[in-house]
């Protein structure tokens, strides 16, 4: 089954997408919209146009484990999500994941002033990596 990866921002949000067998990641991309209901509806879209059966959304926790704005921005995401899709939608820890992303484009060369157009999606790639290593 393939699996949806989000790593929802408030200007732009990281997509990634695992192969057919949901062992590896594959396709990503990024969506830019501010508004949450319009950003969800692309979401949903996204996720019908490439068959995906699960969707996994990185919800941010704070360091000491608590739940914050951002999270509850996720986690009513989350429930965008459900209603549009029908889909079970798994919160993940995503915590340093966009920290993470950065020292990835970083160590791979990339320019900081780059870093912006593709750190989403390559958050949403790690948030999709830890979810498939505690699934399998």
């Amino acid at each position: 089954m393939k699996i949806m990866a989000i790593d929802y921002g408030d200007a732009r949000t990281g997509i990634a997408f695992s192969d057919i067998s949901g062992m590896i990641a594959g396709e990503t991309l990024v969506v830019e919209d501010w508004n949450a209901q319009r950003l969800a509806e692309k979401l949903a879209e996204l996720y019908k146009s490439r068959n995906a059966g699960k969707i996994v959304l990185g919800c941010p926790v704070n360091m000491d484990g608590t739940r914050g704005p951002r999270a509850e921005k996720s986690e009513a995401m989350g429930e965008m999500l459900r209603e549009l899709t029908g889909a079970e939608v798994i919160m993940i820890d995503e915590r340093r994941t966009t920290v993470d992303a950065h020292r990835i484009l970083s160590q791979s060369g990339k320019k900081m002033k780059k870093h912006k157009a593709v750190v989403d999606a390559v958050a949403a790639t790690l948030i999709l990596e830890t979810y498939l290593n505690s699934a399998h």
